[in-house]
C-alpha cells in the first residue's frame, strides 16, 4: 500500500487489508513515495479512524517504498495517480509495472480513481477514506483468498 507520507492513507490500508487476511499466510505493509515521515506513526486522526473500526495501527512506522518492495511484494496498491508515477519510476521491468495497481480500480475497474488524501481535511475526509479503502480491500482480499 503506497501513497505519499505515508502517514495517513497507506498504513489504513495496510491495517485493514491485514485484519482481512490470515496473517500467516500473507505480508502486507505500506510506504510512501516521499521521505517525509520515515520513522514516524500514523497521523493520529488514521489511527483514531482504525481503532473506531477496531483496528490498532498505532505501532506502525512510516517508510519509504523502494526498488526492493517490488522484489518483496507480488502486489503494490496505489492511492493516487502520482503515486503511480512515482513507483513506476523505480520500476526495473515490465514485471516491476505488472505489480502497480490504483487501488480504487479493485471498485471502479479501469478508472483511475484516486483516494483523496485526507490530511489537510476534518475528520470526516479520514472517515470516506476508511470506507472506501474497506470496499477496495474487502475486494482484494477476496480474490486472494
Amino acid at each position: 500500500m503506497v501513497c505519499l507520507g505515508n502517514i495517513c492513507r497507506s498504513p489504513l490500508a495496510e491495517g485493514i487489508l491485514r485484519s482481512k487476511l490470515p496473517h500467516n499466510k500473507f505480508t502486507v505493509d505500506s510506504a510512501g513515495t516521499a521521505n517525509y515521515h520515515t520513522g514516524n506513526p500514523p497521523d493520529k486522526r488514521s489511527i483514531a479512524i482504525a481503532k473506531k473500526y477496531g483496528l490498532d495501527i498505532s505501532n506502525l512506522q512510516g517508510r519509504q517504498f523502494t526498488a526492493l518492495d517490488f522484489d518483496r511484494f507480488d502486489m503494490i496498491y496505489v492511492m493516487d495517480e502520482s503515486n503511480y508515477n512515482n513507483v513506476i519510476s523505480l520500476a526495473r521491468s515490465q514485471e516491476d509495472i505488472d505489480k502497480v495497481k490504483m487501488i480504487l480500480n479493485e471498485i471502479y475497474p479501469n478508472q483511475n480513481y484516486s483516494v483523496p488524501d485526507p490530511y489537510y481535511g476534518g475528520n470526516e475526509g479520514f472517515e470516506n477514506v476508511y470506507k472506501m479503502l474497506d470496499e477496495a480491500c474487502s475486494i482484494i482480499a477476496e480474490a486472494l483468498l
